[in-house]
């Protein structure tokens, strides 16, 4: 079976020597919560904005269902960006419409469902809701698509920890079996129960990949004890 995603040699430059990604070669497969983690600067969003497509490698490839990052892969691909790109004075509903249009796996039944379970009003606008709220409602545009691969950067940064529960029980409880969600955030203890896998990133290059379960057999830690130990943090 193909790899959901494959990137061989991928690299990434700016100017003449400041290097993003530097020659990173990873498969990733099908069904599994993988936590991307690494120090600040270590090329975390850089490898994901090439998955997206929002950058262009200098060099090497990278592959989503066996396809370059373009229009085909776009549709397979949910992406929660860090900083949020939805207007502020829509309301909930016009924003649930304009996914509706934009995305033909867009699933508005679950969409409303999810608002219901989380008791957000649909015909509230973005701007007068919590941050915390708004964080919900992104997720829950983004995990209302029938994805393959589900990218979601910073879910949880600057909620409280009752919403972070909250967004990471979404997280588990919305997602496409045979797909896998991508996660990357630096609140590692918040979300290591959830993972399956873990790749670790640190100056554009793989240190790890590997299961979670294999860090607490094989080390004896937690993953976020693990972390602290690989960067000395």
């Amino acid at each position: 079976m193909t790899a959901l995603l494959e990137a061989n040699n991928l690299t990434k430059t700016y100017g003449n020597d400041t290097v993003a990604v530097d020659h990173l070669t990873i498969s990733i497969g099908r069904g599994r919560i993988i936590g991307l983690l690494g120090p600040n600067g270590s090329g975390k969003s850089t490898f994901i904005k090439l998955i997206n497509g929002l950058l262009t490698p200098t060099e090497g490839t990278i592959l989503i269902n066996g396809a370059a990052p373009g229009v085909e892969s776009k549709k397979r691909i949910a992406y929660l960006p860090e900083r949020t790109y939805l207007q502020s004075n829509m309301k909930v509903n016009q924003l649930i419409d304009f996914f509706g249009d934009f995305y033909e796996d867009f699933q508005k039944d679950k969409a409303y469902a999810m608002l219901q379970s989380m008791d957000i009003k649909s015909n509230t606008r973005l701007r007068t809701l919590s941050k915390g709220t708004k964080e919900k409602v992104q997720l829950i545009l983004v995990m209302s698509r029938n994805a393959d691969l589900y990218i979601l950067d910073e879910p949880i940064a600057g909620v409280d920890p009752a919403a972070r529960d909250f967004i990471l029980k979404t997280i588990i409880s919305n997602y496409n079996e045979n797909a896998t969600v991508l996660l990357s955030t630096h609140l590692i203890s918040d979300i290591e129960n959830i993972l399956d896998d873990v790749i670790f990133i640190q100056d554009g290059k793989i240190k790890t990949q590997t299961t979670v379960e294999n860090i607490r057999e094989d080390y004896g830690k937690s993953v976020d004890a693990y972390f602290r130990e690989v960067f000395a943090c």
